[in-house]
């Protein structure tokens, strides 16, 4: 995907972090946009800041779990611009803590934002740019799914989270295979950042009321405490990642990293796989976080 301008994007966790770095560079380069979040206040108050920078913007409150909603925002797109381009699939939540002490709800809660949000939001909107697509022989379009490099790692006390992003890297290459199957003039990315400094390690501000929220185990403070620590402190900016995207989507590449210096555990992973051996230790580079971890998980 070459050309932004007059371009149709739909960002999915639209409101902040990366959905509203993205949303800001598309007003830049003179994209219509579609923006989606479940928290109303922060949905406002972007939309009436890209309205001020002179862009057309359509927010409405979405929870990406429920497929009804996404084909809501599907249907409330197309009957305001007429076309789908650029696709974020972008909403995720967070949830850490020994993986057996996760309860049903928070299983549901992170596979439902995390993984069937991206479902829905590839389900539905795949087809409608393929339909746009046959209806527009200069149509060129791209889907963005948002992943992190916990879909190429499994750090402890993530798991709930590692299986979500996990899930939505394979269906990110499925996608990007499918299409280069049947030639379709649209482009697939998954994007991996490491800790940047967004919301997500707050994701409990957005947590919805039928998923209930018991009291948190050693495990679960433990996890959140190094959690909130990592992503404040990331040097990495969510403009400079979304930055990078653009360019990406434009250079029509599949995967992107926030931290390529990172994929040297990445490739450790891959060679302990394609070696038949035991999961290499995490904390081998800092095991001073493992004995720090393991002190509050007995304190």
């Amino acid at each position: 995907m070459k050309v932004f301008k007059d371009r149709v994007a739909v960002i999915t966790g639209g409101a902040s972090g990366f959905g509203r770095e993205f949303a800001i560079i598309g007003a830049r380069l003179g994209m219509k946009l579609v923006l989606a979040d479940v928290q109303q206040d922060a949905l406002d108050k972007t939309k009436a800041e890209l309205e001020a920078q002179g862009a057309q913007v359509l927010a409405m409150r979405c929870d990406v779990r429920h497929a009804e909603e996404v084909q809501a925002l599907a249907d409330a797109t197309m009957e305001k611009f007429g076309a789908v381009h650029l696709v974020f699939n972008n909403a995720g939540v967070g949830s850490g803590g020994l993986v057996w002490e996760n309860t049903q709800a928070d299983w549901e809660w992170v596979l439902g934002v995390n993984l069937w949000g991206v479902i829905h939001g590839v389900r539905i909107f795949t087809n409608l740019m393929l339909e746009c697509a046959r209806k527009d022989p200069q149509f060129e379009g791209h889907i963005v799914n948002t992943a992190s490099m916990a879909g190429m790692l499994n750090a402890p006390t993530m798991g709930v989270y590692n299986v979500s992003k996990h899930a939505v890297v394979s269906l990110s290459e499925s996608l990007y295979q499918d299409l280069k199957l049947v030639e379709a003039p649209i482009g697939a990315s998954v994007l991996c950042p490491y800790f940047v400094p967004t919301g997500i390690s707050q994701s409990h501000r957005n947590r919805p009321e039928d998923v209930p929220c018991s009291a948190p185990t050693a495990s679960q403070r433990a996890a959140q405490a190094m959690s909130d620590k990592a992503v404040t402190s990331g040097k990495v900016t969510a403009q400079e990642v979304a930055e990078n995207t653009f360019k990406a989507i434009a250079d029509e590449q599949f995967y992107i990293f926030s931290h390529p210096g990172a994929l040297g555990n990445v490739q450790e992973r891959m060679e302990d796989i394609v070696l038949q051996r035991n999961p290499g230790d995490p904390y081998k580079a800092a095991p001073h976080i493992r004995d720090m971890l393991r002190a509050k998980l007995k304190a």
